[in-house]
């Protein structure tokens, strides 16, 4: 047996982050998001910011090889283009401000991101408007930047695309597209950065199983016309994990 699996087989609370998976996967799978919300706060108290990120990147990889397919036909692709290039400049940014940033620091920055992406989709605040490329360009940055730094590669665009008056399906779509290509992009600057250990990249693989098999649990539960449903689980489920992830319980 590989000594990176061995040690992955011995990372610290790995049972309470498989379980954290499995109720992200089926989130995800309804929603489209969520993985990172729910799974970085619980992580983040066994692991480090550069460990959790290439965990949740590895594992993001495989779902979506179940996700994209449905999602590639109701995704507006040129929107989800322009927003994975400016994530390209952005990521490398926040995975230097990992390497400057105490990892305390980082775990309430994770709190805080998450906390005010809660309440700004719970709140029903919407900017109607249709970005241009400008716009959407530093919607891609913020995500790239702050996926880097906190693993959280998704609440820029979801406070976005939530905020905006738009169909579930379209967002669900776009949303599944853009953090694809964001996946890719956070395990590359972390390798690259030299940041990464085969030891995650052997946690991320091992979850990924079960957490694909949750994700086709939650595409079972998606049913467009049950939307004020979907969001106001997904909302309960985040918030569990913003408050249990808290640095003072330790």
């Amino acid at each position: 047996m590989p000594e990176a699996l061995v040690a992955a087989l011995a990372t610290p609370g790995l049972v309470w982050i498989g379980l954290t998976y499995l109720l992200a996967g089926v989130v995800r799978g309804f929603t489209g998001f969520g993985t990172a919300l729910i799974v970085v706060p619980v992580a983040g108290i066994f692991l480090g910011p550069a460990e959790i990120i290439l965990m949740i990147a590895v594992s993001g990889v495989l779902s979506n090889l179940i996700l994209i397919p449905d999602a590639w036909g109701d995704a507006d692709r040129g929107e989800v283009g322009v927003l994975a290039l400016a994530a390209i400049l952005g990521a490398p940014l926040g995975v230097f401000l990992l390497t400057l940033v105490d990892p305390l620091v980082v775990r309430w920055v994770v709190t805080g991101v998450a906390a005010v992406t809660l309440g700004a989709v719970m709140s029903g605040w919407q900017y109607r408007a249709r970005l241009g490329k400008a716009g959407l360009s530093a919607v891609g940055a913020g995500a790239g930047v702050v996926g880097g730094l906190t693993a959280l590669t998704g609440p820029v665009a979801i406070m976005f695309y939530l905020a905006n008056a738009r169909k579930a399906v379209a967002v669900r779509a776009n949303m599944i597209l853009f953090l694809a290509a964001l996946d890719v992009i956070l395990i590359a600057n972390i390798l690259i950065g030299g940041l990464g250990t085969m030891r995650m990249v052997w946690v991320g693989l091992m979850i990924a199983m079960p957490y694909l098999a949750a994700i086709t649990v939650g595409k079972a539960l998606f049913n467009p016309t049950r939307e004020g449903s979907y969001r106001a689980a997904a909302y309960t489920i985040v918030a569990l994990a913003v408050v249990t992830g808290l640095p003072i319980w330790e």
